[in-house]
């Protein structure tokens, strides 16, 4: 792509997202003194605060438009008070407990709108739309008419780009081999007609249901406006200036930028969340999650003979995890760390214990197995056996 028509404005776009919150009512009949309130948290009288800057926030705990936010800054600041009930069964009103409304971690933008009005219910109910300025880049999708779509592989500057012999250069450059196989051979036709109609000033019909359009009519026409029948120019490379040896298939094509932004994508995490129940990374790039290591790809190290970087993955960076084996009866032991105390409730055993390491998952599978009344046993030697 056009590096140079990029910087001129070339599919650049905003992107809108919106965040809102409402005053909920708490206690009986939602009384005002157990409400939830748009207001700056303070962390001397508010718990569990954020990690994201408040300072973009106005007296009335909104972030006003025009202020510029980076992820995880609040945008909205509100506090709902925590109840406690005295011996005599009085009501007191201790300390208050953040609910804000903060940006997304991966995204950033400018505040663009705020409206504040109030729910059926009589409480106070706001929208916060953020917009953010989205200029294509290295691996951001387009797509033509006809289903063909690509992402951006390298962009240039429109001095090292081919130029033709009027110093038209092209804006966007395709790949040729993705017409035969996609077989969209309307694409082409669609970037002759358009050649034929910019250059006679006429409108065509590029739809299906026009029987006259036909290749050969379209190329008639465009070999009397003094081109090459099917479109193909002689173009000079931008780097050198030399004249390219094979002509090139060039002309206007309608293109459409798509939603699916590498901003949107890009993910990476060293460390983060981790399931409930598994122990393991959670899934997702909302939820800081990590990259699923699948078994497909546990095949390629297996073939590799990567055994270490296997360990790694599978094993050091997901869920480790140790358990007390006896060695006798092969079932996992109760162990006291803090005390050195270890036992088999099995067999009653309390010395021949031994520690092993395994993924969390498989300690979890080996519970489950035993909930199902099946003993999964253990053996850290031959002599129990």
């Amino acid at each position: 792509m056009n590096q140079s028509a990029i910087d001129r404005g070339f599919f650049r776009s905003s992107f809108y997202r919106c965040y809102q919150d409402e005053e909920k009512g708490r206690g009986a009949g939602g009384s005002l003194l157990s409400s939830e309130t748009f207001e700056i948290p303070t962390r001397d009288t508010t718990e569990g605060m954020r990690f994201g800057s408040y300072e973009g926030l106005d007296e009335d705990g909104l972030c006003p438009p025009g202020v510029r936010v980076n992820g995880g800054d609040i945008l909205i600041g509100k506090t709902s008070p925590i109840m406690s009930s005295g011996a005599d069964g009085t009501v007191n009103r201790l300390s208050k407990k953040d609910g804000s409304t903060s940006m997304r971690t991966q995204e950033s933008g400018i505040v663009d709108r705020v409206v504040l009005t109030t729910n059926e219910k009589g409480f106070k109910f706001v929208k916060v739309r953020i917009r953010n300025v989205r200029i294509p880049q290295i691996g951001d999708k387009f797509s033509s008419r006809h289903g063909q779509k690509g992402t951006i592989g390298m962009t240039y500057r429109q001095e090292d780009m081919p130029f033709t012999q009027q110093g038209i250069t092209p804006d966007i450059i395709v790949n040729p081999h993705a017409i035969p196989s996609r077989m969209t051979i309307g694409q082409l036709v669609e970037c002759l007609t358009g050649k034929v109609s910019s250059l006679a000033g006429s409108e065509g019909d590029g739809t299906a249901f026009n029987t006259s359009l036909t290749v050969d009519n379209v190329a008639r026409v465009l070999h009397s406006l003094g081109y090459q029948r099917h479109g193909n120019e002689t173009l000079h490379s931008g780097m050198t200036g030399r004249q390219l040896t094979a002509k090139i298939f060039i002309g206007p094509t309608f293109y459409q930028r798509l939603k699916h932004l590498v901003d949107d994508k890009i993910h990476s995490r060293a460390r983060g969340p981790v399931a409930m129940l598994t122990r393991q990374p959670l899934e997702g790039r909302g939820r800081d999650g990590g990259l699923r290591m699948g078994e497909m790809e546990r095949d390629c190290l297996i073939s590799h003979g990567a055994a270490a970087f296997i360990r790694d993955r599978l094993f050091l960076n997901s869920d480790p995890y140790r358990v007390h084996v006896c060695d006798v009866c092969g079932l996992i032991a109760k162990a006291n760390l803090r005390t050195g105390d270890f036992m088999c409730l099995s067999c009653k055993e309390k010395n021949r214990i031994s520690q092993i390491f395994m993924p969390y998952a498989c300690k979890l599978l080996f519970q489950e197995l035993m909930s199902m009344c099946i003993a999964p046993r253990m053996f850290t030697s031959t002599k129990g056996r």
